[in-house]
């Protein structure tokens, strides 16, 4: 599973979901919201990418 992408995210990003902004159209899925606070890390089910929080969530998130 090292493989799979890992997309680093702030605070600032909350909520994170997937697909990102930043990922082509042609590789579109349901959008999921993902729970990075708690964990540090979560990963997609659709696709596999991983998203790790840098730092710390603010108070709320």
């Amino acid at each position: 599973m090292a493989d799979l992408p890992v997309v680093e995210v702030r605070a600032s990003d909350l909520p994170v979901f997937c697909p990102n902004p930043g990922m082509p159209l042609w590789s579109s899925h349901p959008r999921v919201f993902l729970d990075v606070a708690g964990a540090g890390e979560a990963m997609c089910p659709y696709c596999g990418t991983r998203y790790r929080l840098v730092g710390e969530a603010k108070a709320g998130h």
